[in-house]
């Protein structure tokens, strides 16, 4: 951490106003940053949709955010995170629909991505961040509004 930032998405990992089909569609685009980055390999975005296939929409874990996500397996090079936020909003057939911010999490294990999660779980907890991220404009303010570290009053 360096003067009150710590950086959890890096800026090549986000993108906004992205239009999306469905939620198969946002969690492949949410996934083609670490795609192209060679984070990972198509296989663990398809591995992300059947996940929620099987088991539901149990990533979508507050109002309007969903963190998807699959096992670690060979198809995940590099512990990564991604962020978009969603030109139009998103049902994923759950409760806290509709998603309007997603975030693609891939570990290479179960244990190294802990304390980057615990951190990103602790941003997200802030008042109002889920509505501050779907409400960004520009790569540059997403970046901001999710590495910043909270003021204190």
């Amino acid at each position: 951490m360096k003067n009150g930032w710590e950086e959890l998405v890096s800026i090549d990992n986000i993108d906004v106003r992205v239009e999306a089909e469905d939620w198969k569609d946002a969690i492949r685009k949410a996934g083609q940053l670490l795609l192209d980055k060679g984070d990972i390999e198509s296989a663990y975005i398809e591995d992300m949709i059947a996940s929620i296939e099987t088991l539901g929409p149990y990533i979508v874990i507050t109002k309007g955010f969903a963190l998807a996500h699959a096992a670690p397996c060979e198809a995940v090079k590099n512990n990564a995170v991604s962020l978009i936020n969603l030109k139009n909003e998103i049902n994923f057939g759950s409760q806290n629909d509709p998603v309007r911010v997603v975030m693609c999490l891939a570990c290479v294990d179960k244990e190294s991505h802990i304390g980057k999660l615990s951190k990103i779980a602790m941003k997200l907890m802030e008042k109002d961040m889920i509505e501050k991220l779907a409400n960004c404009d520009s790569k540059e303010e997403l970046y901001k509004t999710i590495n910043a570290v909270k003021e204190e009053a």
